[in-house]
């Protein structure tokens, strides 16, 4: 069996892929400092949208599990993710947007209508935050509370 050389398991710039320049994928205690950091480091309107859905996610669901995925070098702060029974939503941040998709949003009743990116697909719908945006939170911990719903229902099945 061939040794690996060290050196091989450093990124581009020299650095263990497990340094803080470079976080993990984590869930539990471990993923809420690495999205803490995220919201940190983003330092702008995008991370204080990103921590107000995060404080809603879990008031409308305690039981809600944070985890941080699709971490690669592209995307080194990774994607906020929670589940409940599987997945209920992910918290992607881009220059202009605040994206929160619903794995199942199809299968959600909207009666705010909050969705109002990704309508066209079959499975998930998601909602774009833009700079100065109101999040409508009664409706939003209402539809988190719906995706909890849909998850328990289907994993009983």
């Amino acid at each position: 069996m061939k040794k690996r050389n060290p050196e091989s398991l450093r990124g581009k710039e020299g650095k263990a892929a497990d340094s803080p320049s470079q976080p993990r994928k984590g869930s539990g205690r471990s993923a809420g400092r690495l999205i803490d950091a995220r919201i940190k480091e983003l330092s702008d309107w995008r991370g204080e949208t990103l921590a107000r859905v995060r404080i809603l996610i879990k008031q409308a669901d305690p039981e809600a599990v944070e985890e941080l995925k699709w971490v690669k070098p592209t995307n080194p702060g990774g994607v906020p993710l929670w589940s409940h029974a599987g997945m209920i939503c992910t918290g992607e941040t881009y220059k202009n947007v605040v994206k929160m998709t619903f794995a199942k949003g199809a299968s959600l009743e909207d009666p705010s209508g909050l969705f109002n990116s990704s309508l066209e697909g079959n499975t998930r719908r998601a909602i774009d935050f833009h700079e100065g945006d109101k999040i409508d939170e009664k409706a939003l911990k209402a539809l988190i509370r719906a995706a909890v719903t849909l998850n328990k229902s289907t994993a009983q099945s």
